[in-house]
């Protein structure tokens, strides 16, 4: 039997196909996530960026369906570093007692500047395999580079007891 988990995926909105990919990724291994995150149609991006939506009235839905996910994923992506909404996200997950996973966009290759925020609190970041995030998401706090390799010894991160 599948195993199912409620996960919020932050992500840069040029990432979605990683969102789609990282439930592929997933369910292939019998283990499926529901995601909460907010995906914004080419009509809704539009208002978006054109300020026809108040800040505030995003992040009010977006606290609402945070709070419904056990965990959260952040993509990792070449632009994500640079996304305020990402790092709110983020910082949004820590004040709500949220553990956080960082995963790798898959077809990386070189190393790419992480957001801020996923490095203050992050309780894991892994590389683009169903395995490492399985056991991200099981718990496990683990750091690898972008090729899968481990990282060097991260101290002080976020672990959600």
């Amino acid at each position: 039997m599948a195993k199912l988990r409620n996960v919020f995926i932050s992500h840069h909105h040029k990432d979605d196909s990683s969102v789609d990919g990282i439930t592929k990724v997933l369910s292939g291994k019998e283990y499926n996530i529901r995601n909460s995150s907010i995906r914004a149609k080419p009509d809704n991006q539009r208002r978006l960026e054109q300020k026809k939506v108040s800040d505030e009235t995003i992040k009010r839905l977006l606290r609402m369906k945070m709070r419904w996910a056990s965990k959260v994923i952040v993509v990792i992506g070449k632009e994500t570093h640079s996304r305020p909404w990402v790092n709110w996200e983020i910082e949004m997950a820590h004040k709500l007692g949220k553990p956080i996973i960082g995963v790798y966009e898959n077809g990386l290759k070189d190393q790419v500047k992480v957001p801020v925020n996923l490095e203050k609190y992050e309780s894991s970041r892994v590389a683009w395999r169903s395995e490492a995030i399985i056991d991200a998401l099981e718990g496990e706090s683990r750091f690898e580079n972008v090729d899968g390799s481990l990282a060097a010894d991260k101290k002080g991160s976020h672990l959600v007891c």
